[in-house]
């Protein structure tokens, strides 16, 4: 929905690109140093982070361009919550002030994702905001890690909640709620570790923004930053005016919990209708599965739903490839609605669980592009293969060490283009843990790491392929697993084939049996020697197979991506045994 707009001084383009560039490097440079200065690979190798300044109306101004969006994003949603919370103790912002906030039911995506937010001042006025926010490696919950915490009942099980806690308090800090923190986390040197990181990182975003009103004025800043704000408003309008009006609607699933007795908790339909109306865009999750009450897949709708919405629709509508860049500000969501009944699984009740909520909004990502394909067909892609998140953790003498891998997943094939092949995907473009990282810093051996074979989804334009990774335990330890994606494939489009489910397993030391595990396993305890393998889901493949380029096909076979007898049946090309096509064959076939 349109918001009021507010008479502030008018700026030339000049000035409004040089304020633009200066605060987008504020955020860069956070996120640079933030990364340098972290212990975790989770964010030094991965940037599972979020850098952003935000003006005193709660407006994101900028955002660090190589985090991920659902770190980024939700850092206007933090800003919100810390100050309600606050309002509600009458509690104020001071110069010096680092207020430590995790809360999803007030604008934080989840637990382990904690933001440190710095109030700005100029001349002693608040004029903003200065925030990080991070995945940590452990929050204090039931088992060890951040993720994998699949069996939590309630809130209170997912570990330690900092309502809008001030960790220094006019620049003195608060010692106690660091002694807390120390005393309830696993690993806390590493994790408090981060934390320093993060409030670094914040105090640099606020010293340079205050620079940058030095430099400029106020008035000048203030005035740029909504002129910045309304063009991309105007972007995001003109590009929903392109759209028929009328509404689109379409549902997905989540696997939620595959080996449970209770049909309330698995076989979850995400359901999304897209209601366009001149340049304003509603999206309804009306019909949405109810929340699971006591297990954590519910999310957020500030701080995870927004988020998946708002990525996927900038994404699709604004091309990059087609608009290049532009700013990445509060205007963007401007002219959108999100629509999301309470008590569902896209609106959960406080206190239901949200800590596993990361590939429920990916799958809301997934099911809204299905239903913008319907009106949109060349600028989607076919649907997407989700993630898979394991905690790894064990004991050296009376030290937790804990390692978080993001398994990636793949894409579909889009018009024009192939599935990308193992990647992040939607909004956790994470990036991939090297192997010499994992096994330099863990007791854990990479033995396999490779694309699947044979599995790539038929298409003109093909599905991404995802991988398969096995690790193994060189000492005594334990992993948890939240995935999904091992039922129900995602989706072929335009007469393309379906894509292909992941899976996970275990092996045992000595044992050649391969035991299969459900998407979502809570912690479980290994010996060393233990094997697990991480099977990630295909992406649906996008056109009719029969139009595919025989040459793109020979490719793919020699590439080891599918067998001579696939390029037969699925694509109808011969290949001969000295791996060239056979034109002749293939025409006559393809005419049947």
């Amino acid at each position: 929905m349109s918001q009021t707009k507010v008479e502030l001084k008018k700026i030339d383009p000049i000035t409004v690109q040089v304020v633009l560039g200066a605060l987008e490097n504020v955020a860069v440079e956070m996120g640079h140093k933030l990364a340098r200065m972290s212990y975790s690979s989770i964010i030094r190798e991965s940037e599972d982070f979020g850098c952003a300044l935000v003006d005193i109306r709660g407006q994101q101004l900028c955002e660090s361009s190589h985090s991920t969006p659902l770190q980024s994003g939700p850092i206007p949603g933090y800003v919100k919550g810390i100050r309600e919370i606050m309002e509600e103790r009458d509690d104020t912002f001071n110069p010096g002030d680092v207020i430590m906030h995790n809360s999803p039911y007030h604008g934080a995506s989840h637990g382990p994702d904690v933001g440190f937010c710095i109030p700005v001042f100029y001349k002693n006025e608040l004029v903003g905001f200065s925030v990080t926010t991070a995945h940590h490696l452990d929050i204090g919950a039931s088992t060890p890690g951040s993720c994998g915490i699949v069996d939590a009942v309630d809130a209170y099980a997912e570990g330690l909640q900092f309502k809008a806690i001030k960790v220094y308090d006019k620049g003195i800090k608060n010692r106690y709620v660091w002694d807390i923190l120390v005393d309830n986390i696993r690993a806390p040197k590493l994790v408090v570790g981060d934390m320093e990181a993060q409030i670094a990182a914040a105090r640099i975003g606020a010293k340079r923004y205050v620079e940058i009103i030095d430099k400029y004025g106020l008035d000048t800043v203030v005035g740029a930053s909504e002129e910045l704000m309304n063009y991309s408003e105007k972007m995001m309008r003109d590009a929903i005016k392109k759209l028929p009006d009328g509404e689109y609607s379409a549902e997905g699933f989540l696997d939620g919990y595959l080996d449970s007795d209770d049909p309330a908790k698995k076989d979850l339909r995400i359901n999304v209708t897209v209601k366009v109306h001149g340049s304003e865009l509603t999206v309804d999750l009306t019909g949405t599965s109810p929340q699971v009450s006591d297990r954590p897949v519910n999310m957020p709708l500030r701080g995870t739903v927004d988020i998946a919405v708002y990525l996927t629709l900038r994404s699709i509508l604004l091309d990059s490839t087609i608009y290049g860049n532009f700013p990445q500000n509060s205007g963007l969501v401007r002219p959108i609605e999100i629509v999301a009944p309470s008590g569902t699984l896209c609106n959960p009740i406080f206190p239901a669980p949200t800590i596993a909520r990361f590939n429920s909004g990916n799958a809301v990502a997934d099911t809204l592009m299905k239903a913008l394909a319907q009106v949109v067909p060349q600028q989607v892609s076919a649907g997407v293969g989700n993630l898979q998140v394991v905690a790894f953790s064990g004991q050296q003498n009376e030290n937790y060490w804990v390692y978080m891998d993001i398994m990636e997943g793949s894409y579909g094939g889009r018009y024009g283009k192939d599935g990308m092949d193992a990647v992040d995907t939607l909004y956790a473009n994470t990036r991939n843990n090297p192997i010499e990282d994992i096994e330099s810093h863990y007791p854990l051996r990479v033995n396999r790491y490779e694309l699947r074979d044979n599995e790539s989804a038929p298409g003109k334009w093909r599905g991404g392929i995802g991988s398969i990774r096995e690790v193994s335990f060189l000492s005594d330890g334990s992993f948890s697993v939240e995935a999904d994606g091992h039922k129900f494939a995602p989706w072929g489009f335009d007469a393309g084939q379906n894509g292909s489910v992941g899976s996970l397993s275990v092996t045992q030391k000595d044992s050649e049996e391969r035991i299969k595990l459900p998407s979502k396993l809570p912690n479980r305890t290994v010996k060393s020697g233990t094997t697990i393998q991480l099977v990630g889901p295909c992406g649906g493949g996008y056109g009719n197979p029969a139009e595919r380029e025989p040459e793109k096909v020979l490719s793919d076979y020699l590439d080891g991506f599918i067998s001579r007898e696939k390029a037969l049946t699925d694509y109808g090309v011969v290949i001969t045994k000295t791996d060239e096509i056979d034109f002749e064959k293939t025409n006559e076939l393809r005419k049947n």
